[in-house]
């Protein structure tokens, strides 16, 4: 066997890559292909990806599976789509099997990577563990140089990351709710977005994104206030309430999820996007609400999201009846869902 150039090279490329590398980074330090063939066989290092080893037979953690398919795309791949929004903290990780989402620049030639699974070896694995890695997909950018980010795990900037992940939904509607979800839950400036899609304009749903964003400006700021404007108010012809309307109480400026006092009619509609609020501030926060609203004798309605996702056309029939009530004209439609529900 050839003896390896370089120990301290060996042993400062794997603690800076926890123990992860490329065939590539180790035929530079001297390792020639019968070597790690040897080891890989043996059981004492494991084929991740496609050019890619772990030097130990462990099961890799959520850091070096993410670490790997970088490794593999090459030295310019970006975490991007959901991989991305993981880390931007716009979603939450599904499953340890999901792949890994990567970019690299238009051009590139790497691969999607399917699944690895263990081989048996001389060396048995921990416990059951026979997946290896999730795979890799790979996208590729035009655009590259300006959708990019450096960092421990280079990725998507945010705003690229939003229109990514909206354009990859199977049809407009699930576009615009997944925009509003990781806009709000990654707390992303609007701006951001409409200056991002001005200069990468997404390659579908450009009217659903834009519907999106003008619905965020007007005040929307949650996913169940966006399926409440969606579902309830345009689905059924309702106008359109005006968003975070600011009510003093106790000498605070509180917010009103939906207001109709505009139209008139003094309906307030409130969203709880919680099923319980444990924290004692928000709790009193809500009872001052309903405490001024009772005391100017505004009428309100509480939704929480189950009724709001799986019963939209109950909540029209009930808001509909309180403006009416209240002296608006009815201009009103049933939606297609109505239909069946009766």
């Amino acid at each position: 066997m050839t003896v390896v150039s370089s120990a301290g090279g060996f042993a400062q490329l794997i603690d800076d890559q926890e123990g992860l590398a490329t065939t590539s980074q180790l035929a530079r330090l001297g390792y020639d292909r019968d070597q790690l063939m040897h080891r890989v066989e043996t059981g004492q290092w494991v084929r991740v990806l496609h050019g890619v080893v772990a030097t130990s037979n462990g099961c890799l953690t959520r850091s070096m599976v993410l670490r790997a398919a970088l490794l593999y795309g090459g030295p310019r791949a970006v975490l991007s789509h959901r991989s991305a929004g993981e880390e931007w903290r716009m979603l939450r990780v599904r499953s340890d099997d999901e792949p890994v989402h990567i970019t690299v620049p238009y051009g590139q030639s790497a691969l999607c990577q399917r699944p690895t699974l263990r081989t048996p070896t001389v060396r048995t694995a921990p416990a059951a563990h026979t997946r290896v890695h999730p795979g890799v997909v790979v996208h590729r950018s035009k655009a590259f140089e300006h959708i990019t980010i450096d960092g421990e795990f280079p990725r998507t900037a945010a705003a690229a990351t939003v229109i990514d992940l909206a354009v990859a939904e199977p049809v407009p509607r699930l576009a615009m709710i997944t925009l509003v979800a990781a806009v709000t839950e990654a707390r992303i400036p609007i701006w951001r977005i409409r200056e991002h899609v001005e200069k990468r304009r997404p390659r579908r749903y450009r009217r659903p994104i834009a519907d999106a964003l003008a619905m965020l400006d007007d005040g929307v700021a949650s996913v169940l206030e966006h399926r409440y404007a969606l579902d309830v108010e345009q689905a059924h012809g309702l106008p359109p309430g005006r968003r975070q309307s600011p009510v003093i109480v106790d000498g605070r400026a509180l917010y009103e999820d939906v207001d109709y006092s505009p139209l008139g009619v003094p309906l307030i509609v409130r969203l709880d996007g919680e099923r319980f609020h444990f924290r004692r501030a928000v709790r009193f926060r809500d009872r001052r609400r309903d405490n001024a609203a009772e005391m100017a004798g505004r009428p309100r309605l509480v939704y929480g999201w189950d009724e709001t996702v799986e019963d939209p056309c109950g909540i029209f029939d009930e808001v509909r009846a309180v403006l009416v009530r209240e002296g608006w004209p009815d201009s009103s439609r049933p939606c297609e869902r109505c239909a069946t529900r009766r």
